[in-house]
């Protein structure tokens, strides 16, 4: 139980006894420490295994270029650079096994980067003033971050704040203790959709691609879901991908927070992975149901699916605009892409007779997805719902194709 090293990260200048006050926790509990200073100007009571020296070169830079620049923002730019660059490669080489940040609104912007430098999966904690905050946008938040508020801990040591640290140190050494690594035997099969109350698909999809020897995974697309699908994508860590339900596409392209980011439905395809892709709910754009409604989207139908999440449905020229920007995106793939489109529509509400039913709408994006399909992905029409068994069906199809292909790797 005390082989877990946490890299432990901050401003040791400013930060020193709280910094310290953490390592002796996690010592206290038989884990080891790596620590890592990101100060500028100041230094630590006591020399760090990785100095700012040490994080300004890793970027490229030196800690007298930073100091120079005259701007703290720009200065705290170039130790993330580094400092992400230095954890990553000490994870890489097992030389740590989780991650403690710790920061004011300077240390946390640090601090994200830091974290998504690191994969899914490996243990990551930020101790932050900022914790949770609106501060904090959405597409900077690594997938399986885990934070806590530093209450009380602006400035010196006191009660308050060390039940915070505490709190912290245990966490992540315990996290490192316990996290069963995602390093299956069976190749993995990245998919995403919604509860199956509105898509059903992976019902069907997650046990036969189980027969045929794969794992799947299946992602929940509501932002945190997206970017961690897109985060294992870009890793190369899926065999295929069968991104199924695209509408946090639609939440960025009409502004909502519920956003994976910009890149959302591009990785798989910079990285060369087969990947299928279709409509599920495409014709939705979720926003925070307690938040006003997002300014583009004033006027249209919605639908309160609960105290946290309220769908607006698209308008048709909306669904236009959908279609075009999926198109775009796939546009860049390098690898096996295959764009599944059933015309009876993307979610169960919008069946015929169904409370979100919008035929003309539906059309609206249909033809304009026949108009701007790129040449490089096969366009597979269904007479069908992505409900019915016919959609699941052609998908199997499509992926067993590409399995005899020698598209997918089986891992054999």
């Amino acid at each position: 139980m005390n082989d877990k090293t946490i890299l432990l990260v901050g401003t040791y200048d400013t930060k020193d006894d709280e910094l310290n006050y953490l390592a002796e926790t996690i010592r206290a509990q038989g884990g080891k420490v790596l620590t890592m200073d990101v100060s500028v100007l100041g230094d630590p009571s006591k020399p760090t295994d990785i100095s700012k020296h040490e994080v300004a070169e890793a970027g490229g830079h030196s800690i007298q270029e930073a100091i120079n620049s005259g701007d703290e923002n720009t200065a705290m730019q170039i130790m993330a650079k580094g400092g992400s660059i230095l954890a990553a490669r000490l994870q890489m080489d097992g030389k740590i096994d989780g991650a403690l940040v710790l920061g004011g609104t300077m240390g946390t912007d640090l601090a994200l980067d830091i974290c998504s430098a690191l994969p899914v999966g490996v243990p990551k904690y930020i101790v932050s003033t900022v914790s949770f905050s609106p501060l904090i946008p959405p597409e900077r938040l690594p997938a399986d971050v885990q934070m806590i508020l530093w209450a009380g801990g602006l400035y010196g040591l006191n009660s308050v704040c060390k039940s915070s640290l505490s709190q912290a140190a245990g966490a992540v050494l315990g996290a490192a203790r316990a996290v069963e690594r995602s390093d299956s035997d069976k190749p993995l099969i990245g998919m995403t959709s919604f509860g199956k109350t509105v898509l059903k698909y992976m019902v069907t999809l997650k046990p036969a691609l189980e027969q045929r020897g794969f794992e799947v995974a299946v992602f929940h697309a509501t932002g945190m879901g997206g970017r961690a699908f897109e985060s294992l994508a870009s890793e190369g860590r899926f065999a295929a991908v069968m991104d199924f339900a695209p509408q946090e596409v639609g939440n960025h392209l009409m502004g909502s927070s519920i956003s994976a980011g910009a890149d959302r439905m591009t990785a798989a395809g910079l990285s060369g992975t087969p990947q299928m892709v279709s409509i599920g709910c495409y014709d939705l754009v979720d926003f925070v149901g307690w938040q006003d409604t997002p300014a583009k989207l004033i006027g249209q139908e919605t639908h309160a699916h609960n105290r946290l999440l309220t769908s607006v449905m698209m308008t048709a020229d909306q669904r236009r605009e959908m279609a075009r920007e999926i198109c775009s995106k796939l546009s860049k793939a390098k690898g096996p892409t295959t764009l599944l489109l059933p015309i009876q529509g993307g979610n169960e509400w919008d069946r015929p007779g169904g409370p979100l039913s919008d035929p003309e709408g539906l059309t609206a994006f249909v033809e304009e997805i026949r108009n701007h399909c790129p040449a490089n992905v096969t366009l597979i029409e269904l007479d069908a719902h992505i409900n019915d068994t016919a959609f699941s069906d052609a998908a199997l199809e499509t992926f067993d194709n590409w399995a005899e292909a020698g598209f997918i790797d089986s891992g054999s």
